[in-house]
Order: structure tokens, then C-alpha cells, then sequence
């Protein structure tokens, strides 16, 4: 391997950017309480750096070649830092949200770029260990955001949340500045598609935010929602449209002609739903319903990130002795499967062990799903296109996980009036067991000395119900993504190993 150091950074510089997509979810009410602003407002923070996200990342490939890649990339770590330093800084939520929408933009061109420097910096025959070294970054960054923000946020304070980003960006930075420079390849690029990037922002941007917003303010019975889910249609067809009828297009959507990246890119969607949701869903039942803090759900995680590096290392050296990368992508989502049936059948009792486990099976499936995905899909692409080819992926990765979000929070919440109903119909007097339950409600009431403790005992019961109905609306979710990831296995009965390749698929000729 060549420039070690280098690697590092770069790879930390991903891992950095990928942290920030979710750290802040566990801030935001301090951030609402510090900053006078309610918590709609606030969840802004976390919708503007998505949007500005899946807005930079296909068109990282066109920036890279207009600006060189080294320029561009080292500016765009630059301009990552100082509006980190400005998001800790922020003293009102919009001045707060608007540095959020800039570091995201900033952002951007640390993953697909970090993603083509990992692999220059290895031969062609271990480049499958590159894209292990990379999918680290990819899957253990959203995996410890939510935690390192809760500690951050419970033993210091919310702009720290921002701030740590700080020593790491000057470190990449200047390594960069010493090491990095342009590759061996660099494609022509011919005038700016201006046209492209509109049609590119308005669409994708709509998009996400429908996908981050729609939940909140009740979907289609939003006029803002409605308006947007039509800009977002219009937008993206005349975005496919424009691209691929013009000579040199900001996003070069022709790479989609490979067959193999295009199912990569639908199984991508997938992982991207699988990684982004069992982060969301996991912590806040562990510290909503089961009583954990934020520290010991970090430690809840913790195991299964630590193997899942390892199931990245060993994945790459299997697809290096000639396994196929759809064996292992299959092995992957059955394992992430097992996750989600076994986190399906948990109860209010569930311990540490009994969520440990599964969580070990999600961590190792989706390491070993990651690489031969990312394996699969640049197999059928030239060393032209392997970075608008990553570049695609990665958006896919992204939209996936605001997809699965938005589509979770809306099933929970609808799975949740609906458990409470049907366990609002055994609420009645004739029921004996409900009468036996609140009769012990009523007595322990009377015991803490209530005043009224028949009242009390209502509260308690609608307590239990409220608590119950909302697990297993959590565990529905959990089927759920299961569910996703079963109807998306046939998928790679499509895909087809390119002539003459080796089964160590190479992943760059640079």
C-alpha cells in the first residue's frame, strides 16, 4: 500500500462527514432549549444537511475533474471545518441551520473523492481491501454518531458536537496539502451544465425534503409537501431527461448502462435503508422504552462495530480467493434478516444481552454486504467512470437512509394508533384481567399516598398502554426492514460477472 498516512486521512475525513449525518439527533432538544426555538424548527439541522448532501454527491465526480480533484477536495475539507466551527458558534437556530446546509455542501466530496483516493493508494490485486478500509468509514460513522452525540451532549454541551470536527479537518487538511495529488486519469469536461445542476438541486432537494419533513407535518395534507412532491417528479425527469441528451452532463447517468451497477445501486437503496433505520430505531427503543442512557446504548452498539470491521477485512480477503460477491451479499441480508426477527420478539424486559446479540448480527450482515456491493458495482465500469459510478452509489446510500426514516417514522406512528385501539378494546369493565390490573393500580396509588387514586390508576393504565402499543409498533418496524431486505434478494439473480474477470473484481485502474 502506498501513502499510509494519506489513507488515514482521507478515510478519516469520510468517517467525519458520515458521523455528522446523525450526531446531532440526540441534540436537538438542547439545542431547541439553548437556542429558543421549537423542536420543528430544530429538526431542520438535521433535514438541511441531508438535502445539501444528496445534492453535492453525484456531481463530485464533475466538480473533482473542473476544479482538480485536489483543490476540490482539500477545499471542500476546509470548507467542512469552519462551518463546523460556526454550527458550535451559531446564536440562532436559522444562522444554525444555514452553516448546517454549507458544511453539508462541504460534505459532499468526502465520500465518493475519499472513496477514489483509497483506492488508488493500493495495487490492483488488493483493491477489494480498499473498499474494506473505506466501507469502515461507511458503516461505523452513522453507527457511533447517535451515541458520541449523547455523550457529548451529556457531559459537556451541544457545540461540541461540532467542535470535534475541528482537529480532525486541520489534520486532513494538512496532510492533503503535503501528500495528495491529482490522478494518473482526468477526464475532459466541457462547459459547465448549468442547466443539469438546477434541474439536479430543485429535484433531489424537493425530494429529501419531502422524505425529512413529511412524517412531521402529515404527509399530503401539507400544502408545502404537495407542492414540493410535484417540483420533485417534474425535476428529476427533466434532470434524466436533460443528462442524457447532452454531451458532457454534470451527472454522467450513462454509467447506469452496466447492468451490475444499476443493481448495485437498487441494493445500495436497501443497505442504505437497513444501516440509516437500525441506527434510528435501536437507540431510541433502548433509551425511550427499555430505560437505557445514551452511554450504555453507545455500549449496546459497541460489539457489533467492532466485529462488523472485522467482517469488512474478511470479506475483502473472501472476494480475493474468488467467492462470489452475490453469495456474500446474500449471507449479509440473511444475517441482517436473523437481526430483525430477533429484535421483533423482544418485550419491555429485554435486557442488555438480548438486544447485544442481534445487534451483532446486523453489524457483521451489513459489513459483509458493503464491499461486494461496492465490488459489483464498478465491476462492469472503465477507470473513467469509477468515480461518477461511486459517486452514484453513495447518493443511493444516502437517499436510501432518508427513505427508510421517513417510511419507519410513518409506519410506527401508524402502528401505534393502531396497537392502541385494538388494546383500548380489552380497556372495559368486563374484562376480568383489566379490572384485576387496576385494582392493583388503584392500591399501589393509595400506597404512594395519591389523593384521588382511582385517577391515578387511569393514568397508570393508559401509561401501560401507551408503552406497550408503542413496542410493538417498534417491533413491527423491525419486521419491517426485514421484510425490505427479503424482497430485495432476487435482485441479484440479475447480476452478471463481466468477461474475463477475475473473481477479485477490480475496482479502479488508476
Amino acid at each position: 500500500m502506498k501513502n499510509p498516512v494519506l489513507m488515514i486521512a482521507v478515510i478519516g475525513a469520510a468517517v467525519m462527514e458520515l458521523i455528522d449525518t446523525s450526531i446531532v439527533n440526540v441534540a436537538l432538544s438542547y439545542m431547541s432549549g439553548n437556542l429558543g426555538a421549537t423542536l420543528e424548527d430544530t429538526s431542520w439541522v438535521i433535514t438541511a444537511y441531508a438535502i445539501a448532501n444528496v445534492i453535492i454527491i453525484p456531481i463530485t465526480s464533475f466538480l473533482a475533474a473542473r476544479l482538480g480533484r485536489r483543490n476540490y477536495y482539500i477545499g471542500s475539507i476546509i470548507m467542512f471545518t469552519i462551518c463546523s466551527l460556526m454550527c458550535g458558534q451559531a446564536t440562532s437556530i436559522w444562522m444554525l441551520v444555514a452553516f448546517r446546509f454549507l458544511q453539508g455542501i462541504g460534505g459532499g466530496a468526502l465520500l465518493s473523492v475519499s472513496q477514489a483516493i483509497v483506492f488508488e493508494l493500493f495495487p490492483r490485486e488488493k483493491q477489494n481491501i480498499a473498499s474494506a478500509l473505506f466501507g469502515i468509514g461507511v458503516f461505523v460513522g452513522p453507527t457511533i454518531g447517535p451515541t458520541l452525540g449523547g455523550f457529548i451532549t451529556e457531559h459537556y454541551s451541544w457545540p461540541w458536537i461540532f467542535y470535534i470536527n475541528i482537529p480532525i479537518g486541520l489534520a486532513a487538511t494538512l496532510v492533503c496539502l503535503a501528500r495528495l495529488g491529482e490522478p494518473p486519469v482526468r477526464p475532459t469536461v466541457g462547459r459547465i451544465d448549468w442547466t443539469g445542476i438546477i434541474l439536479l438541486a430543485a429535484g433531489v432537494g424537493s425530494l429529501q425534503t419531502v422524505l425529512e419533513r413529511g412524517q412531521t407535518d402529515d404527509w399530503f395534507n401539507a400544502g408545502y409537501i404537495v407542492c414540493l412532491t410535484a417540483v420533485a417528479l417534474l425535476g428529476l425527469t427533466l434532470f434524466i431527461w436533460w443528462e442524457l441528451r447532452i454531451e458532457h452532463p454534470v451527472v454522467n447517468l450513462r454509467v447506469l448502462r452496466s447492468k451490475n451497477l444499476s443493481i448495485a445501486a437498487a441494493l445500495t437503496f436497501v443497505s442504505g435503508i437497513g444501516i440509516f433505520s437500525s441506527v434510528y430505531l435501536t437507540p431510541v427503543l433502548a433509551q425511550r422504552l427499555l430505560g437505557f442512557t445514551p452511554t450504555e446504548t453507545g455500549l449496546l452498539l459497541l460489539p457489533g462495530a467492532l466485529l462488523a470491521i472485522g467482517g469488512l477485512i474478511v470479506s475483502a480477503r473472501l472476494l480475493q480467493r474468488g467467492v462470489s460477491p452475490v453469495v456474500m451479499i446474500t449471507t449479509g441480508m440473511i444475517l441482517f434478516g436473523l437481526f430483525t426477527y430477533q429484535m421483533s420478539g423482544l418485550n419491555l424486559a429485554a435486557g442488555a444481552r438480548d438486544i447485544s446479540f442481534p445487534l451483532i448480527y446486523r453489524g457483521v450482515g451489513l459489513a459483509i454486504v458493503t464491499v461486494p456491493l461496492t465490488t459489483l458495482a464498478v465491476s462492469g465500469l472503465d477507470a473513467r467512470d469509477f468515480q461518477q459510478g461511486a459517486a452514484l452509489n453513495n447518493m443511493m446510500r444516502q437517499l436510501g437512509g432518508s427513505f427508510g426514516i421517513a417510511l419507519v417514522n410513518t409506519f410506527l406512528a401508524r402502528k401505534f394508533a393502531q396497537h392502541r385501539n385494538d388494546l383500548l378494546e380489552n380497556v372495559t369493565v368486563y374484562n376480568n384481567a383489566f379490572n384485576e390490573r387496576l385494582q392493583g393500580y388503584t392500591r399501589y396509588a393509595a400506597s404512594q399516598g395519591a389523593l384521588n387514586p382511582g385517577q391515578r390508576a387511569l393514568g397508570l393504565v393508559d401509561y401501560a398502554v401507551n408503552q406497550q402499543s408503542s413496542l410493538m409498533s417498534y417491533l413491527d418496524g423491525f419486521l419491517l426492514l426485514g421484510i425490505i431486505f427479503a424482497a430485495a434478494l432476487p435482485l441479484l439473480l440479475l447480476a452478471r460477472k463481466r468477461k474475463g474477470a477475475k473473481p477479485a473484481v477490480v475496482l479502479s485502474d488508476h
